[in-house]
């Protein structure tokens, strides 16, 4: 649940909030209606800070109140991403004590960005991911109050955004007990009938008939076959456009016979994280009710180790008919996706895009601050990079020429699943998956690299990020 948001046109003479974040613009000096100025000179004459040092960080100070209160100067020839970062740093200490309400003031020709950037912060930040405590102390923020701007329909799309947010986010922390592909189906079908989106799955049993064999090879490990490809349906009566949303689902990831050492088995809990960033597309773009039709395809299984787990070296017959030579049991993701993108591209969408926590080798190449994007056309791949300079979810575009492609040749299979030796892992990726992307459809593969960012990343403080759903769904409206 988000917090409720209350605007107020102008900020009262007296302010007694508890708790209080000031976004001022950037100047050679501080203006004498700044909330608390006195307090805020006083305590940059402590720190023996001068004011352009401040407009590079934030300030933070007990007002006599006992109120709390933060000030940043924002300047905004900076990048939506520092302006992100800027705020939600200074609004962190805020939040760490959990309050109630949060009262933000905004000021100059830049009040509206303040305010968007400083509303979105607070809603994506104040509400609480799922923890399992016997005692759980902490208190979701109930209450936004921002003054000096008035506008409620500029927060429209932002509380849509906020609200798909958080659903990725807690579907990607949820423990794999708890989100196992069954118990994910029946959530998912839960929200379908909420939001009216058509609903469709094929089990184990209709994969098999129909031929599906590279993502049945990976689901077949599991002893519970709750496996599925899910099919959600979102239509718009003034739609011009149908965009194809395609999530790597995999629940829990071992790793399979090539069983993951416990460093790297650690979190792959999330490794369903491309699926959750999809949904969370999805129901933001429901929520804003945007004009496009949306074909949503969630893979969801379980990469296990067990008697029925496939193997290196196992021949297996994909959807489209490609035969795919099996070498390691632990690039299970381009193989659930491989039919799911064959399933995605017949329904001739006008674009397609995947979302997985695919390589290792694009989190070496990036670390996790960004995330790698592959593109069909240099002009996809550009607007692309600069969509997610304008949200702060930034992406690097990667090539995928023909001349990779032969390092995948199999003696013995129509392709090789991947290679041993791991080098540009991440384009050889999305060389496999290339082959099984139908109709010529322009298609975006993003390779979630940024998933998961130690202390927080753009606008969201924890770890687990969300990073995707802003981008998505900024792609749905280009």
């Amino acid at each position: 649940m988000l917090a409720q948001l209350t605007l107020i046109p102008a900020l009262p003479k007296s302010l007694t909030a508890t708790h209080l974040l000031v976004l001022l613009p950037k100047a050679k000096g501080l203006a004498k209606d700044t909330p608390y100025g006195d307090l805020l000179a006083a305590t940059l004459k402590r720190r023996d800070m001068k004011v352009d040092e401040f407009a590079k960080s934030f300030v933070t100070a007990n007002a006599a109140n006992g109120g709390l209160v933060s000030w940043a100067m924002l300047d905004f020839d900076k990048d939506t991403f520092a302006l992100q970062t800027q705020v939600r740093k200074a609004m962190q200490p805020l939040l760490e004590e959990h309050p109630k309400e949060l009262s933000i003031a905004v000021f100059g020709a830049n009040a509206q960005h303040a305010a968007e950037l400083a509303v979105y912060g607070a809603w994506v930040n104040g509400a609480l991911l799922p923890v399992s405590k016997k005692k759980d102390e902490r208190k979701a923020l109930q209450k936004i109050s921002l003054y000096g701007f008035n506008d409620k329909k500029v927060f429209e799309a932002l509380k849509a955004q906020a609200t798909g947010n958080l659903l990725c986010r807690e579907l990607t922390v949820l423990p794999p007990n708890e989100l196992t592909p069954g118990a994910y189906r029946l959530r998912v079908k839960k929200l379908a009938l909420e939001h009216k989106w058509k609903h469709e799955e094929f089990d184990m049993k209709a994969l098999r008939k129909m031929g599906a064999g590279a993502f049945v090879a990976v689901a077949q490990g599991s002893h519970d076959e709750d496996a599925a490809i899910v099919h959600l349906t979102y239509k718009h009566p003034k739609a011009k456009q149908t965009v194809a949303l395609v999530g790597k689902g995999i629940c829990f990831d071992t790793g399979g016979h090539n069983l993951k050492p416990s460093r790297y088995m650690l979190n792959m809990h999330e490794d369903m994280n491309g699926s959750a960033v999809s949904l969370g597309i999805l129901l933001a773009a429901s929520e804003q009710k945007l004009p496009v039709n949306i074909d949503c395809w969630l893979a969801l299984a379980q990469n296990h180790i067990g008697p029925k787990a496939y193997k290196q070296n196992d021949i297996v017959k994909a959807l489209n008919g490609t035969h795919i030579e099996v070498m390691h049991t632990d690039a299970e993701g381009r193989m659930v996706l491989a039919d799911t993108l064959t399933l995605a591209s017949r329904a001739k969408p006008d674009l397609m895009i995947d979302f997985a926590t695919l390589t290792g080798s694009m989190a070496m190449a990036l670390g996790a601050r960004y995330s790698g994007v592959f593109a069909t056309s240099d002009a996809l791949a550009q607007r692309a990079v600069t969509t997610g300079k304008q949200v702060g979810e930034r992406l690097c575009a990667f090539p995928h020429d023909e001349d990779y492609e032969p390092a995948l040749d199999s003696k013995v299979a129509d392709i090789k699943q991947c290679t041993l030796d791991g080098e540009a892992d991440h384009i050889l990726a999305t060389r496999f998956l290339k082959r099984f992307v139908e109709k010529d459809t322009p298609w975006l593969h993003v390779d979630l690299s940024a998933s998961r960012c130690e202390g927080g990343l753009g606008a969201v403080a924890t770890e687990v990020n969300g990073f995707g759903v802003a981008w998505g769904l900024r792609m749905l409206q280009g």
